[in-house]
Formats: C-alpha cells, sequence, structure tokens
C-alpha cells in the first residue's frame, strides 16, 4: 500500500503537478486521504525521502526537493536539533526517528550519536530550543506590573508556543522531568514573579509548576484536535453544528436538564482557547488570596 501511494506522489512530482519547493501532504493527511495507518503514511514519506524527492525544512515541514537549501551548512549539533524541531513541527515526533532524522541530514544513522547521545537526550534539546526561543517577557516585572499580570503573561506565552509545537506539551513530562534549563526559567519566572508574598519554596514551586501543568494539560489536546480535523475536514464549530440531531435525540430523554439548559442559550462559543483562558483566570482567582496578606491589595 505505501509504495502504490509513494509511486503515485512521485509522479506527481515528476511530472510537475508538484513543483520543487511545493509542500507535500504531510501524513495526517495521507491517512485521512487514504485510509491508512500512521506507520504507512510515515513510510510513504520516507520512500520519497530515500528516493531524494521530498525533504523537511524549517516553517515548511515536508517539501519536493529541488530548490537550494540555504544550507550548505556544516552539521553541528545544533542544525541536528533544529531538523528534528522542523521533522516534529511537520509529522509529530511519531515521524521523528534517528534513522529518519540522519536521512534528513544526509548522513550516516550511526553519524548522529557525535552529536546526540540518544532520542531522549534529542527531545531534551528540542525542548530546550524552543523553550528558549520563547523566554519569559522581559517587559514585565512584579515589582511594577504585579505578580498576575506576569504569571498570565507566561501562561500565555506558553500556550502559544504550544500551539506552534503540537508534540511539546506530550513531549514535556512533571513526574518525570526533562532537566531543561530554557524550560527551568519558565519556572523561575514564576516563583520570582510570586516572590515575597510570604509563600515558602516547596509552596513557590508547586505554585510554578500548578499553572504550567494547567497550560500543558490543556495544550496535550491540540494534536488531537489537529488530527481529529484533519481525519474529518471539519472544524470544531463545524462537527458540532452536524451532531445537532444526535444532541437533541439525547436530550429529548429529559435526563440532563442542565446541559439542555445551556444548549437553550445558544452559546456556540468554545474552543480550547476559550477554555485555557476561561480555566487561567479562576485558576489566578483562587491564588489571590493566598498571595494577599494581611494589608495587601
Amino acid at each position: 500500500m505505501f509504495r502504490r501511494i509513494a509511486a503515485g506522489l512521485a509522479e506527481r512530482i515528476a511530472s510537475g503537478d508538484l513543483p520543487p519547493g511545493a509542500k507535500v501532504p504531510s501524513t495526517r493527511q495521507l491517512m485521512a486521504e487514504h485510509g491508512i495507518a500512521m506507520a504507512t503514511a510515515t513510510k510513504v514519506i520516507s520512500t520519497l525521502r530515500t528516493q531524494g524527492l521530498v525533504e523537511t525544512r524549517t516553517g515548511l515541514g515536508t517539501v519536493v526537493a529541488g530548490v537550494p537549501r540555504s544550507a550548505g551548512a556544516p552539521i553541528d549539533r545544533d542544525r541536528v536539533v533544529r531538523t528534528a524541531v522542523a521533522i516534529a513541527d511537520a509529522e509529530g515526533l511519531g515521524g521523528l526517528s534517528m534513522r529518519r532524522l540522519a536521512g534528513e541530514l544526509r548522513m550516516p544513522t550511526m553519524s548522529l550519536y557525535r552529536y546526540v547521545a540518544d532520542k531522549e537526550e534529542l527531545v531534551l534539546l528540542m525542548i530546550d530550543r524552543v523553550m528558549g526561543a520563547s523566554p519569559p517577557p522581559a517587559g514585565l516585572s512584579p515589582e511594577r506590573d504585579g505578580w498576575r499580570a506576569c504569571v498570565e503573561a507566561l501562561a500565555r506565552l506558553q500556550w502559544a508556543l504550544y500551539r506552534r509545537h503540537v508534540w511539546l506539551a506530550p513531549a514535556i513530562s512533571f513526574t518525570r522531568p526533562l532537566l531543561a534549563p530554557h524550560a527551568i526559567a519558565h519556572t523561575e519566572w514564576v516563583m520570582r514573579a510570586i516572590d515575597g508574598h510570604g509563600l515558602d519554596p516547596v509552596t513557590q514551586f508547586r505554585t510554578a509548576v500548578m499553572i504550567a501543568n494547567y497550560v500543558r494539560g490543556t495544550a496535550v489536546n491540540l494534536e488531537d484536535e489537529a488530527q481529529a480535523e484533519q481525519d474529518t475536514g471539519m472544524t470544531d464549530r463545524q462537527w458540532m453544528a452536524a451532531q445537532q440531531e444526535r444532541f437533541a435525540a439525547v436530550l429529548s430523554t429529559g435526563r440532563l436538564p442542565m446541559f439542555a439548559r445551556f444548549l437553550a442559550v445558544g452559546d456556540d462559543e468554545f474552543d480550547l482557547d476559550i477554555l485555557l483562558e476561561f480555566g487561567l483566570q479562576r485558576l489566578l482567582d483562587g491564588l489571590e488570596p493566598l498571595l494577599t496578606g494581611p494589608g495587601e491589595e
């Protein structure tokens, strides 16, 4: 199956239907179009890459080869990590392997281990790179702007980061954390923002991790959301509209009066951004009494 799909794409490239530099279907698009599994879709892209027909470019994803790279750049650790991030951005962590990365860099797989010890270290460096590219906001300070403005700004910055790199949230763990210095700098920022309000270091740390985990916990849905939209060809709002008959059937039983009352309001403004913002504000509201001691406003 994967050979047949790869051959079809190769024909389109040869005919000029997909010219050099054009984006080729992602693994998710191939899954939706051909009804195949992720592993099969990955083989399709891998076959085209082995044939030298496609390559991954930062910010673009997988494209038809033939346009000169900004490359010529020597292989070093930074280039290895940048290329790995580009692959993960295009196809998720599932599409990233040491063999695949080596193929993209046009080097033997074993040569990669000169730059990274294993895939775990590679992912750590990827996390650190993208977090380092989005440092805590320099224009805010808790002394001038208050702790809440600082924490709120960082949470939104992290949300934007997860939206740009949907593989990032699933890659981060708070129970077995990878010690990425730039990620730790985000935690340090929140701890500093709430310092001076009578909290001990342990409570400061737990507060910072709680906020980060809330944002990350919401963000793990982003990849599934993108996959669902790709599979169905519908946005969340379109999908909800298509479920009206099912909702009506469920509500006709009369066993869900509160939910029925909500639907009767007709407010269809609900997505992950709204969920993130609503929860973040409630979380910060809950921290107010803890951080506002006697005499503080």
